[in-house]
């Protein structure tokens, strides 16, 4: 489970924010400091650049500065495949100094290997990408073993005391029952906690055939999430994953997530790129906001119910009123 203090700590910020009547505020800090990666997956659409920009790196002092700047009590360090970039361990070692509880992200393929560069704290977490059992892990990301890989690298987090959970991103023709079934396996391996979402439709995805519909992601969530196991853990708020079986209606919050790469403060989210910004202000106070979410009309928000853009917004909910707090209590209570 979350440990409490990463908890209170999260609550007592959204709650500072709304007694000081801060509109626009970030919750976590999606930190890209490369986008080089060891995977090609069919559906991700952040790695299509040529190797002068592969080849970039952000610096230590830029990714602490970021942190710094936005105030974020979370990063999650995602890319590209993190582990890839030589100075990880002093970026997350800076980042835990600073007392932000840190997500990072990784395929697993290096995770055995580089585990000796960190050491267990309640402020890093490892965010291991698997998409299901083996067969459909593998076909995802477009390679064999690699499930095998990240499961023994999994194990070893584990083993030696580090928090771990798993991120999932499903897609269309997702076999419910193999997913349940997924869930069953992740859990016997002793994470935390399971993150997962419907994938983005990133224009520049090798495979534009699978991204789910919104009407089919309510769908597929209802019958994956239906007489939910007691041994299931979501590390994501209950409330979001309401909001994807259709039981609560939500709109995006496109700044409680925002994104710092080689190019800056990306706009208007992580999945979007419609322009960079060089500080986080100029980000806040540039961006057209109203031309993003749902309710915007915007067909690139048509069917995204991705949690960068929606597990804020859930989040903001829970804390911002006594009715938001109890629906949390209600939805925690029926798991």
């Amino acid at each position: 489970m979350v440990p409490l203090s990463q908890v209170w700590t999260v609550a007592s910020y959204v709650i500072g924010k709304k007694l000081k009547g801060v509109k626009r505020y970030p919750l976590v800090l999606m930190l890209e400091p490369l986008f080089r990666c060891n995977l090609a997956c069919a559906g991700c659409g952040k790695i299509q650049y040529p190797d002068h920009i592969l080849n970039r790196r952000l610096t230590p002092e830029q990714c602490w500065a970021a942190a710094e700047e936005c105030g974020a009590p979370i990063v999650s360090i995602a890319g590209g495949e993190p582990l890839v970039h030589k100075e990880i361990d002093r970026i997350v070692e800076g980042l835990i100094r600073m007392k932000r509880y840190v997500y990072l992200c990784s395929n697993a393929l290096l995770l055995k290997k580089r585990l000796d560069l960190f050491k267990p704290s309640k402020y890093l977490t490892f965010s291991i990408h698997l998409d299901g059992l083996k067969e459909e892990h593998d076909e995802s990301v477009c390679r064999e073993g690699v499930y095998e890989t990240a499961v023994e690298g999994i194990k070893e987090a584990v083993k030696r005391g580090f928090r771990v959970t798993i991120n999932s991103t499903l897609f269309d023709g997702a076999n419910p029952e193999r997913v349940r079934a997924f869930f069953d396996e992740a859990m016997r391996l002793g994470i935390e906690g399971i993150m997962v979402s419907p994938g983005y439709s990133y224009q520049k995805a090798p495979d534009q055939e699978h991204f789910l519909q919104r009407n089919k992601t309510r769908e597929l969530f209802k019958q994956i999430l239906k007489d939910r196991k007691k041994s299931w853990k979501f590390n994501l708020s209950p409330l979001f994953l309401e909001f994807l079986q259709g039981n609560i209606e939500y709109d995006c919050t496109p700044w409680g997530n925002p994104t710092y790469n080689v190019f800056g403060w990306q706009k208007p989210c992580y999945l979007l790129q419609d322009g960079y910004a060089k500080t986080f202000k100029e980000l806040i106070e540039s961006t057209p906001w109203e031309k993003y979410g749902f309710r915007s009309g915007n067909p690139k928000c048509a069917n995204c119910m991705v949690h960068s853009g929606y597990e804020a917004t859930a989040v903001n909910d829970t804390f911002g009123s006594w009715r938001g707090f109890a629906k949390t209590v209600k939805a925690t209570l029926s798991l």
